[in-house]
Formats: structure tokens, sequence, C-alpha cells
């Protein structure tokens, strides 16, 4: 449990405080009363039970007490809650480097096994829209709740030059805020690249089209969408992933990243020619670093599954900070009110 304001703890302080007040006016009260020719006989008619009970009222109101200074320092605990997540986008890499045969049969069809996987299991509350990107991004499927459309989008997947990761991050943003003005046209050419995967001169500044301004908002407060982007190489065309990520951090939106295949690389050909394909991890890291969201590796198609059943069972369960000083304050309300009638019945009085 953490606090908000735990400045207003130093209250505590009153409590030894206030506990030695009340013995030195038990002590005081003990002085003035009445003097007995036995306190041995009243002391054994009063019985443990009867002293017990002198002392529990002001016990209980001062846990009441400690309760009232807890909610003012506003407490906050970690809970399982269902998602708020109403959208998720699922950015796929298909890249030519896909088709490399180290996951059996070959990336491509693993990576689409596991994609069915999840949207087969996916939170029924939730729409899922697919994004494809190799030298360029496309939403291939727009949000839907319909599986017959999500599998068909995933099984037409055709694999393409290049790999565009900042592209695919614009391409989601704009799905999940289709009315923010994003131009994903003008975005997909900035940062010193050009489509086809080729390298070019730096653009010109003044040719450069700036993201639409908007206010910032707490990176991963966003609840209504969230992007899980999955690659298997480096970005070789198109804007900078990790400045999409921070336009997504901007808007709230987190981005779950997942490295598929391994991080030496390798070779791959096609065509009569052949690459050399290598995992940027460092990369797919920032942009969760940037979100608040989190990196997965799988080097194995298993673990491609695993990774995606993780992110579904988290975006139906979900363990956020949540707020619980109404807690507090109704116990610390409900502790006064039997403080009050415990005083009544035993004693005809309050205090």
């Amino acid at each position: 449990m953490k606090f908000l304001w735990p400045e207003m703890l130093a209250w505590l302080a009153a409590v030894p405080l206030l506990i030695a007040s009340y013995v030195l006016l038990l002590r005081r009260r003990r002085k003035g009363a009445i003097r007995y020719s036995s306190l041995g006989l009243l002391r054994e008619a009063m019985g443990p039970g009867d002293r017990l009970r002198r002392h529990l009222p002001p016990l209980i109101l001062l846990l009441s007490l400690v309760g009232m200074i807890l909610a003012i320092a506003r407490p906050t605990a970690m809970v399982t809650l269902p998602s708020e997540q109403q959208t998720i986008i699922l950015a796929m890499d298909v890249s030519l480097s896909m088709s490399a045969t180290d996951v059996d049969p070959n990336r491509m069809t693993a990576a689409q096994a596991a994609a069915k996987s999840f949207i087969e299991e996916h939170p029924p509350n939730a729409r899922i829209g697919i994004v494809a990107f190799g030298a360029s991004a496309s939403l291939v499927q727009p949000p839907t709740r319909d599986q017959e459309n999500l599998l068909a989008a995933i099984d037409g997947f055709q694999l393409q030059r290049g790999t565009a990761t900042g592209s695919a991050i614009y391409v989601a943003l704009a799905t999940l805020f289709p009315d923010a003005g994003i131009d994903v046209e003008s975005l997909a050419v900035t940062g010193g690249f050009v489509r086809g995967g080729e390298r070019a001169r730096k653009l010109d500044p003044k040719g450069k089209t700036e993201p639409p301004k908007v206010q910032p908002v707490p990176p991963g407060s966003y609840t209504n969408g969230v992007i899980i982007l999955m690659s298997d190489g480096r970005r070789t065309t198109g804007p900078d992933p990790l400045d999409a990520a921070r336009m997504a951090a901007d808007r709230g939106v987190r981005v779950f990243t997942v490295g598929f295949g391994t991080a030496a690389g390798g070779m791959i050909g096609f065509e009569g020619w052949s690459a050399y394909v290598r995992l940027d991890e460092e990369t797919l890291k920032g942009v969760a670093d940037i979100t608040r969201g989190e990196y997965f590796y799988a080097g194995t198609a298993s673990d491609l599954r695993k990774i995606y059943q993780s992110l579904n069972s988290r975006l139906i369960l979900e363990r956020k900070s949540v707020e619980i000083t109404s807690l507090f304050a109704a116990a610390a309300a409900v502790l006064v009110l039997v403080s009050l009638v415990l005083s009544l019945l035993w004693f005809g009085r309050v205090g």
C-alpha cells in the first residue's frame, strides 16, 4: 500500500500523545475518587470483564482516529480488476525476414498461428484491429469483434521488403484516434529514410511533417486501447519507432512489444538474393519503456504463443493502483459509531 499524500501521516505522532493523556486522566480520577474501606472488594466486584469494558470504547475511538488519518493521506493499493481495454491493435511484421525457417515451419506461419490463438481467446468486450507492416504499414482489418474477419485478415498476409516499424505505430494510433488528424502518409516518410528500404539523404527539415500537437497525458493512462507490436527485424525504412512511441506516450497509449527470432540474426534468401537480418531488441525495449508497456522476447513458436496468452490474460484482468481512501474513511466512521453505541449500552452516556 502507498499514499498519495504521505506527509499527512505525520499526524500519527498524535496517537501516542493521546494515549499518554488518557493514562494521565485515569490517574487523576483515581486520586480524586472516594476511598472505600476495602479496595480489594471493589476490584472483586468489578471483575476483569468490567475493567475491560471501561477501556474498550476509548480504544475503538482511537482506532477510528488512526483510520481517519490514513484516509487523509489518500492510500492506494494494487488490486486486480477487469480490464477496461476496448480496442486492441495487433501490429505484425510481414517483412521478408519472416520467411526464415529457424522456426518450424517458418516464422510467418508460427506468428500467424499465435495471433489466431490470441484472437480466439481475446477479451469478449474488446475489439481487435490488425496492422501489417513491411516496407509500409496498413490497416488490414479495422477493429472488430468478428473472429472470422480477423482470422481471414491474418491468413491474407503477404511478405514485403523492408521493415517500417515506426509507420506501424502511427497507423495503429490513427486507428485508435480516427478524429485526431494523424496524417500517416506524411509521417511515414520522415526521419531520413524513404520507402523501399534504401538509405537516403536527410529530408529537408522545412518539408518534414510534424505530428499534430496534443495536450500530453501521463504515459500508460489511456484505458480504452492498447497496441501489441510484434517484429523479428530491425527498422529499415520509415520514421523512427521511438518518435512514434513518444506520440503514443503523449496520448497515454501503451505499446507492448514482442521480439521474435534470434538476437544474433541470420541470413535469409528470396528470389535469388540473400540478406542478413537481426532482431533490434534495443529499439523494441525503448518503445515499450517510453509508453509504459512491456517488452517480451520469443525465440520459438512456443514462446510466442505463451506471450500472446499472457497478454490476453493481462488484458482480461489487470492489476491497477486504486485509491482506497473511501474504505478507510468508512471503516473510521463505523468504529466511531461502535464506540458510541458501546458507551451508551454499558455506561448510559457517551465518553
